[in-house]
């Protein structure tokens, strides 16, 4: 699994939504959770492209990086590091050239060998 999520973070951290494709399953689950909320749900490989390619423009670079990780039971555990820099200003307030920084994790489970499910949480 540890390969699979690996690819999945690589392809990310190039902006090469194609290569995050490639390692999803068409049932792919995608859910951001901001302090308990979610506040962005996908369901199906053509939801989370459009997601994706949306967030393209937002970010002149970005990057996860793993901090830690465990797998039990069918679910890999990652702790995420991640930093971007804004490509445009944002309604809420953020500008352009402005640094982010912020620590959290990803859940992720695999069926048919690709990723199923994909859960990214911070607080």
């Amino acid at each position: 699994m540890r390969a699979l999520i690996d690819r999945y973070i690589d392809a990310y951290n190039r902006l090469d939504v194609d290569g995050m494709l490639a390692t999803l399953h068409p049932q792919v689950t995608f859910e951001n959770v901001t302090a308990g909320v979610t506040t962005v749900r996908t369901q199906g490989i053509e939801e989370f492209r459009r997601l994706a390619q949306s967030t393209l423009p937002l970010f002149a670079r970005r990057r996860q990086t793993v901090t830690s990780y465990a797998e039990s039971n069918g679910v890999a555990q990652a702790g995420i590091a991640f930093e971007g820099v804004f490509a445009l200003d944002l309604p809420n307030g953020a500008r352009a050239g402005q640094a982010i920084a912020l620590n959290g994790r990803s859940e992720f489970r695999v069926h048919d060998g690709l990723l199923i499910h994909i859960a990214d949480v911070s607080d």
